[in-house]
């Protein structure tokens, strides 16, 4: 039995070990990346299947990028003293930046060197995939601290023909219709933006796979952003296949903070992913509620005209509009197991209602006589009645036509105290599934 007080704990421990890699879109970064994350959900026997897609291959509009390797990055002073290094934090280097090596004055230095403008203490993240450059990153106020001078620019990197990773996991279920996670992995040393998904997916990966009965398929998808998840829609049937089979999808992204929840929706809202996360946030104390425009992260793949999935995105802080995003400051103190476990237990209650979620139908006609089943108090006091009343609500619209979620929307209670409900209904052989 897993303890899952204890998911908290665990993830952030997960996320720490896997937060120094030097990720990017391709690498040996992805790589070790994969191989801790297939390491962590051995203990459940579920299979992660790595897979590889070549330099040059075409995927849909997009083609797959030459792979990137790097060894050293810094930028070294007249003196011999490193201004900035690579070995300190992987933040310093521009990602996919060419090889240099280079001495330039001040001034030239400068144009090679990003800066964070209004957060003036921090180092940011930028990148340059899909254009050849080099570049180097540091906080503003050490670009001001430079005094003229001779300043040796040095990268140690290449660009390949290599592969693109990508990996799934799936936990079979009693039918092939599929709920699906997917998360990514293609970001250097950031903790919330990049490492708190794939622990919160890894997490629920052993959580899941111990569970003694499930009714869903339940299938696991680990990306870099963007290219990563055009390709997984790119290969074999995917597209038609989850087209088919996936009820319900959920983008995990930047879900280890602890400041808020958030979610955002499909295009159009109207998915059974959109109505089962909708119902669960609203009852947080501090929820915001995306429209699909302002979206960001693998949902804008997954809801593309064509594709068309029923996928939404999860987060606590939304990326890009907490201060710490894409900087040096979402590191492991940005994030907490208490953030971690919120985390946790929104998706678990989740993966609880739609493993339960059906439409009742009442089997008696009539209000069924409550009392003598031990359903019904026998003494009147406040705040009974609120409770029976309840009860009463749910029986009433057990029609054969509300699920779960309708219910909740309808009594205006969550679905964990409607379950609650049906279930001492069911053991009394008062109501059944439709």
């Amino acid at each position: 039995m897993i303890d899952m007080s204890g998911a908290g704990k665990r993830m952030y421990e997960f996320a720490s070990r896997i937060f120094p890699y030097n990720r990017s879109i391709t690498g040996e970064g992805v790589r070790q990346t994969l191989k801790d994350i297939s390491d962590h959900i051995s203990i459940s026997d579920t299979k992660l299947t790595v897979y590889e897609v070549p330099s040059g291959t075409q995927v849909f509009d997009w083609t797959v990028p030459r792979e990137w390797a790097i060894r050293k990055a810094y930028i070294e002073d007249e003196n011999g003293e490193h201004v900035i290094d690579m070995k300190d934090t992987n933040l310093h280097v521009l990602g996919y930046s060419t090889p240099v090596d280079r001495w330039v004055d001040l001034e030239e230095l400068k144009k090679h060197v990003y800066v964070e403008e209004d957060q003036p203490d921090l180092i940011p993240y930028v990148t340059s995939y899909y254009k050849e450059r080099y570049g180097f990153c540091m906080s503003k106020n050490m670009l001001d601290s430079l005094k003229p001078g001779r300043y040796h620019m040095y990268i140690d990197s290449e660009l390949f023909d290599g592969v693109l990773n990508y990996a799934e996991a799936i936990i079979p279920g009693d039918t092939d219709e599929e709920i699906m996670f997917s998360t990514y992995f293609c970001h250097p040393s950031m903790a919330d933006n990049e490492c708190s998904g794939p622990s919160l997916a890894a997490e629920l990966i052993n959580t899941i796979a111990a569970m003694p009965k499930r009714k869903y398929t339940y299938r696991f998808v680990f990306v870099p952003e963007t290219i990563g998840s055009i390709t997984y829609l790119s290969q074999g049937d995917h597209v038609e296949y989850l087209k088919k089979h996936l009820k319900a999808g959920f983008v995990l992204s930047c879900v280890g903070d602890d400041n808020h929840y958030s979610m955002i929706h499909t295009r159009y809202s109207d998915t059974l992913a959109d109505r089962v996360l909708l119902n669960v946030l609203k009852y947080k104390e501090n929820f915001i509620e995306y429209d699909f425009k302002k979206r960001g992260s693998d949902e804008r793949q997954y809801n593309a005209p064509g594709v068309d999935l029923p996928v939404v995105c999860f987060c606590r802080s939304k990326f890009g509009e907490f201060p710490e995003y894409h900087t040096s400051a979402d590191d492991m103190s940005f994030v907490s197991p208490e953030g971690f476990q919120g985390a946790f237990d929104t998706m678990m209650e989740v993966v609880n209602i739609l493993e339960k979620n059906a439409r009742y139908r009442m089997k008696v006609l009539c209000e069924p006589q409550l009392g003598k089943r031990g359903l019904y108090s026998d003494i009147s006091r406040k705040g009974i009645y609120d409770t029976i009343l309840i009860q009463r609500d749910v029986i009433s619209y057990c029609d054969g036509k509300n699920d779960l979620l309708d219910l909740s929307e309808r009594i205006g209670v969550d679905v964990p105290e409607i379950i609650e409900i049906i279930d001492r209904l069911k053991e009394h052989d008062l109501v059944e599934e439709v």
